[in-house]
Parts: C-alpha cells; structure tokens; sequence
C-alpha cells in the first residue's frame, strides 16, 4: 500500500490506472481513494466522464484540449469521499488538501496534462479506460459508522477517539494509523505520528489513541 498527502497549487494531469488484471509486465495495478482534508472555494475533483465516451472521442480530445468539458467535475469540500476503481479516468483540480490511499503501484497513464512538457500515454490509456460516468455509490460522506473501504485490496476506517470492539478485531496484523486530528503513539510512546504523518504499527493493540480525536486506519487486505 501507499499513503500520500496531495497538496495542490494548480490542476493535476488527467490519468488512469490499469487493474491488476489488466497490467502488462512491468506494470502494477492500482485502485484508490480520496479523502479530502481541506478544500479552498471552488474547488474541484474530475472523475469519470459527463457521458458515456468512444476511445476514439476521448482522443480526439486529449489531443484538442477538449476534455476538460467532457469530464465531470465534482465540486470538494472537507470529508468528501470518492473510491476510484483501476480504469477511472480522473483528475484533481487546484486549492485541495487530500490523503490519498492505494495499492502500492506507479503505474500512471496520462491522458492530457494542460500542455505541459510531460509524456502522454494514450494508448495504453485508453486500453485501460472506462469511458463512462463515474458511479456515486463510490462516493460519500466520511463518516465513521460505515466502512469507507473494505475491497479486494485494502480496508480503511475512519475512527473517532478509542476503536470499538468490531474494528479491533479487524484490524490484526501490520497496519497505518494516520491521525487527523490529534497525536498517535505506539510501542509504548516510542513512536508517535501528529496530522499529516503516518505511523507503521504491528496491530490495534500496540496503539495509544488517547491524544488522538480523528484517525484513519487502513491495512492490506
């Protein structure tokens, strides 16, 4: 797994993911999710298109410079929540704090990058690409009733102070702690991680949640 802190000035690129099964040799699947931490006035996530797509529409305008106005932009605010399944095509606008989440893999196919000097990929993109809308099951609230992930690939919770009984015995094994608000330690104080920081523990029971109000918990699965 990966955990980043995305912090945006400007528009990020356009891009998609392959799913494992659709990996060639030297590449690696990867599925996601967002969480949005902070988000300036106006600001924007695209996910999915406005309306089913041909390959041979979305390159047409990646080319023209065209898919902006084709993808679906979704307005941000804090605690918004958006899984991305491998083959979503996406991109994360300016003025946004997200902790973003995935299986460990670099693999990134740019579809349009605002013209910016970077190389494109389009046609392993858009052999990986789904060209329709995104589906708002994927998205939500954070909230720690509910799992915000519980897939193939990883889990993640969110959890408001201690953890009740149900997410500790989930969470056995190699685990993240990322604390949102507030401080977690572990190993009796030895290791500790405030908002904006990551901490490795070996399970639930070394953790001290005390100091800590808000904090994401996620583990491969």
């Amino acid at each position: 797994m990966l955990v980043k802190y995305i912090f945006t000035s400007e528009r990020l690129s356009v891009q998609v993911h392959p799913s494992v099964e659709q990996a060639l040799p030297g590449e690696a699947g990867k599925e996601e999710c967002w969480l949005v931490l902070d988000a300036e006035p106006g600001a924007r996530l695209a996910i999915g298109f406005e309306r089913e797509m041909t390959a041979d529409e979305v390159e047409a305008a990646a080319r023209d410079g065209s898919i902006e106005t084709c993808l679906n932009w979704h307005p941000a605010q804090a605690g918004d929540f958006f899984y991305l399944p491998a083959g979503t095509v996406h991109a994360i606008g300016g003025g946004l704090s997200i902790v973003e989440i995935q299986q460990a893999s670099d693999t990134t196919f740019r579809i349009y990058d605002y013209g910016r000097p970077r190389e494109l990929h389009l046609e392993r993109a858009l052999e990986v690409a789904k060209l329709g809308t995104y589906d708002p099951k994927n998205s939500s609230k954070a909230s720690s009733k509910h799992a915000l992930v519980d897939g193939p690939w990883f889990r993640l919770n969110l959890v408001v102070g201690e953890p009740d009984e149900a997410i500790m015995i989930k969470y056995r094994g190699p685990m993240l702690a990322l604390p949102l608000q507030g401080e977690i330690a572990a190993y009796s104080g030895s290791c500790k991680a405030i908002a904006g920081e990551c901490l490795l523990a070996d399970g639930l029971n070394s953790l001290d949640f005390s100091a800590s109000k808000f904090t994401l918990l996620t583990q491969a699965t």
